[in-house]
C-alpha cells in the first residue's frame, strides 16, 4: 500500500510506496507555512487507511471466496470493490459530525474517504482538496492496472504484496520469464505479482523435478529432500508443492491453496481446523514413537501453522520454489554424465577453468532438458 507521511519543515505532503527494488515517493501538495501539522498528521493517517482498503480488494478479491451468496465473504469482498465509486464523492463531502455523533459506514473503503473528507473539512484548502482527490484518483487506478496484470508505475507495489488469486496475464508472464531462465531472473521478484510467480514456478519446479528424477531415479516428489543431502535447502515447501500436483492439483490450485492459509494465519484466522487436529495427532503420534511415552508432553513444542511466512507468504513460496529448481539441478548433475576430456599436468587455475566450465555446461544442459519437459506439460498452466 502507498504510505502518506509530513514534512514538516516544508510543510509537504508526501506519498511513498515500495517496488521490488526500492520505494518511491513524491509530493501531493505543498502547503503555506502555518498549516497545522496535526491536521496534516490526522488527513496524512487517512490517506493511509485509504490505501490500505483499496490494495485489500487487490490482495482478498472476490474471486477468490468459496461463496458469492448474499453476504457472504465473496459477496462482502465484491461489495468493497464496487465502492471505488464512492470514493471522490465521499472525500468531496463527507459524513461529517452533528449533535456529537457521526455515520460511520460498513465498508473500510467508503469510511477511509469519509474520515479523508472530513481531514480536508478541517483544513480548509480548496487547492489541497483538489491535490487529494486527484491523488485517491491515481491510487485507485493503481489497483485496477495491478487487477488487469498490469504492474507499472505506482501499480508495481503489487510484486511485495501476497495475494489469494493469480492473475492469468502474470502467469503467463512469468512462465515466458522462467522459459528464458528456468533457474528464475530476477525479473519475477521485480516485476511480476509474487502469487503469480509462484503459480509458474510451480509448473517449472515440476518440469525440473521430472528431469532429476528421471537422472536419478528417485521419485519425483523425493528429489528437493535428496538434494538437501548435497546442499541445504528449504525443502519442506517445494516437496509439499510436488506432493500437491503429483495428487491431481494444478499449480494454480497448489499456490492459492498455500498462499491463501498463511494469508489467514496472518489475519489471525484458523484456516483448517479438521487438518490442524489431524495434524496435531500424526505430531502426537510420531513424538510418542521418538519418546516412549504414550502421552507426551507437548506444551513446550511450537507446531506451525502454515509453512510458509505468515507476513510475506507469495515470495516466500516464491523463493522456495526457485531454490527446488536449484535443488534439481543439483541431484541431476550428480548423475548426468558429461563428456570430460582429462588434461594431463593440469594447472590449478585450469581446473578452476575446467570446474567453470563444467558447472555452465550442466546448468545449460538442464535448463534445456527442463523447458522440453515444461513445454510437454504446458497445460498444467490456467
Amino acid at each position: 500500500m502507498t504510505r502518506y507521511s509530513v514534512d514538516p519543515a516544508r510543510h509537504e505532503l508526501i506519498a511513498a510506496w515500495a517496488t521490488g527494488e526500492g520505494d518511491l515517493t513524491t509530493r501531493i501538495a505543498a502547503l503555506p507555512a502555518g498549516t497545522d501539522i496535526a491536521s496534516l498528521l490526522r488527513l496524512a493517517r487517512a490517506l493511509t487507511h485509504l490505501s490500505e482498503a483499496a490494495w485489500r480488494t487487490y490482495t482478498h478479491p472476490a474471486s477468490a471466496a468459496s461463496s458469492m451468496e448474499p453476504n457472504s465473504e465473496g459477496w462482502r469482498r465484491e461489495q468493497e470493490r464496487q465502492a471505488f465509486g464512492e470514493v471522490t464523492e465521499a472525500i468531496s463531502r463527507p459524513d461529517l459530525p452533528q449533535g456529537g455523533s457521526v455515520i460511520v459506514s460498513y465498508s473500510p473503503l467508503v469510511e477511509s474517504a469519509h474520515q479523508v473528507g472530513r481531514a480536508l473539512h478541517a483544513l480548509n484548502d480548496p487547492d489541497l482538496t483538489k491535490a487529494v482527490l486527484a491523488e485517491s484518483t491515481t491510487e485507485l487506478a493503481a489497483v485496477e492496472s495491478a487487477e488487469l496484470g498490469d504492474l507499472t508505475d505506482r501499480a508495481q507495489q503489487a510484486v511485495l504484496l501476497s495475494r489469494e488469486d493469480a492473475s492469468p496475464v502474470q502467469v503467463a508472464a512469468a512462465d515466458r520469464l522462467l522459459e528464458q531462465d528456468p533457474f528464475g531472473p530476477e525479473a519475477l521478484f521485480t516485476d511480476i505479482d509474487p502469487t503469480a510467480a509462484s503459480v509458474a514456478a510451480a509448473h517449472w519446479l515440476a518440469a525440473a523435478a521430472e528431469v532429476a528424477a528421471d537422472a536419478s531415479g528417485q521419485n519425483l516428489t523425493a528429489v528437493i529432500l535428496e538434494a538437501d543431502d548435497i546442499e541445504a535447502l528449504p525443502h519442506e515447501t517445494p516437496t509439499l508443492v510436488l506432493e500437491l500436483l503429483d495428487s491431481g492439483a494444478s499449480p494454480r490450485e497448489a499456490v492459492t491453496t498455500l498462499v491463501r492459509q498463511a494469508m489467514h494465519v496472518a489475519d489471525g484466522l484458523l484456516p483448517d481446523p479438521t487438518a490442524l487436529r489431524e495434524q496435531l495427532d500424526d505430531f502426537e503420534d510420531t513424538l510418542a514413537e521418538y519418546t516412549g511415552d504414550d502421552e507426551p508432553d507437548i506444551e513446550d513444542i511450537a507446531l506451525r501453522l502454515t509453512p510458509l511466512d505468515p507476513k510475506r507468504p507469495a515470495r516466500d513460496l516464491l523463493e522456495d520454489l526457485l531454490a527446488g529448481i536449484h535443488g534439481c539441478w543439483l541431484l541431476h548433475s550428480e548423475y548426468d554424465e558429461l563428456d570430460n576430456e582429462e588434461e594431463d599436468d593440469a594447472t590449478e587455475d585450469d581446473e578452476e577453468r575446467e570446474a567453470e566450465a563444467h558447472q555452465h555446461h550442466s546448468r545449460a544442459r538442464f535448463a534445456q532438458l527442463v523447458r522440453a519437459a515444461a513445454a510437454r506439460n504446458h497445460d498444467r498452466l490456467p
